[in-house]
């Protein structure tokens, strides 16, 4: 079957389960096809039909009898609100991504909890892939999301995620490694004051170090080396839980700048095309009594963005601005 329409894509509240559950438009996936042969689910932009806190998440694929296929056919998943900005940057915030790998996502869900709001909008989109042996026809991408619904004591703090990238502003994440030590940075602030409650990192091989600091005082927030597998392959980097009995998390404010830096070490003695990234992220408590702020539209970087994500700029990748904005500042540094 050719790929469904944006509107064949659902949203719906399953009180038994206590999830909220996000179907994409069904697809065929013939046997032995990349991700790049295959027709995608198209993008859909979803309206909340209901009120209340997301506390966790998992992505699956079902076939049409709503029977779980494997989960290799997951390349990934990303969920994006366009009504509101990004911590550090005016471009739509980004709810949650996963990957084959990611596996089930959950909070403490008395503590913490992302609210939603009826008639608010999310954008789904996926990308998957067929490695197997077997054909499935009219398979879903569905992403179930551990939901409380409004009026109940709990959560304790409305929280919300956060991501900052050396990549920043808009465009694809990844960037030419080249050869030997490097490091990319990216410096910005806060649009609201609040406290960073738990963060972690990702980057990819010959990744050596990746930080983010409060480059006003000095401040080391976060720093991290990966943990690599028995192939010396990046397998994992540490993640930091900034709460506790004793206080919660590390406090920003907008008249600070953070940077985000990563560091490279390629041995190969060649430049690897899209072979960095660096990228913090984690959970956001905004200040009592603050809001969390809305997108403007008519910002420009928010219009690249969104031309972006929606693949209306010539494929899945944009290159990065040609000038750098009054919204951003990125510096990179090479070492031979």
């Amino acid at each position: 079957m050719p790929p469904g329409d944006a509107a064949d894509a659902r949203i719906f509240s399953d009180r038994d389960r206590g999830v909220l559950v996000i179907d994409l438009a069904p697809v065929d996936l013939p046997a032995h096809t990349s991700h790049h042969e295959l027709a995608q689910p198209p993008i859909a932009t979803l309206e909340l039909p209901v009120d209340g806190y997301i506390h966790g998440f998992r992505v699956e694929v079902v076939d049409s009898a709503d029977h779980e296929l494997p989960d290799e056919l997951i390349h990934h998943f990303n969920l994006i609100d366009p009504d509101h900005r990004e911590l550090f940057l005016p471009i739509s915030r980004r709810l949650l991504a996963a990957g084959r790998e990611t596996g089930p996502v959950r909070l403490p869900g008395l503590l913490f909890g992302l609210p939603l709001k009826r008639g608010e909008h999310v954008v789904a989109s996926a990308m998957i892939e067929n490695p197997t042996p077997t054909t499935y026809r009219h398979a879903r991408v569905r992403l179930l999301m551990d939901f409380t619904p409004v009026g109940r004591p709990w959560p304790l703090f409305r929280a919300s995620p956060w991501q900052m990238d050396v990549a920043f502003p808009v465009g694809d994440k990844s960037f030419a490694l080249p050869a030997g030590r490097s490091s990319r940075s990216y410096t910005g602030s806060p649009s609201v004051p609040g406290k960073i409650v738990g963060l972690g990192g990702h980057m990819h091989d010959y990744g050596r170090l990746i930080e983010f600091v409060d480059a006003t005082t000095g401040e080391v927030i976060y720093h991290a080396a990966p943990v690599a597998d028995s192939t010396g392959h990046i397998a994992s980097v540490p993640t930091s839980r900034l709460y506790g009995w004793t206080g919660l998390g590390v406090h920003v404010v907008p008249d600070h700048r953070y940077r985000v830096t990563v560091y490279y070490d390629n041995p190969t003695g060649q430049a690897v095309p899209d072979g960095g990234m660096g990228v913090v992220g984690g959970l956001f408590v905004p200040d009592r009594g603050v809001e969390w702020p809305p997108a403007d539209r008519t910002d420009s970087l928010y219009q690249q963005d969104y031309r972006h994500y929606m693949r209306l700029s010539g494929g899945h990748e944009m290159q990065m601005p040609m000038r750098m904005g009054a919204h951003e500042h990125v510096t990179a540094h090479e070492h031979h």
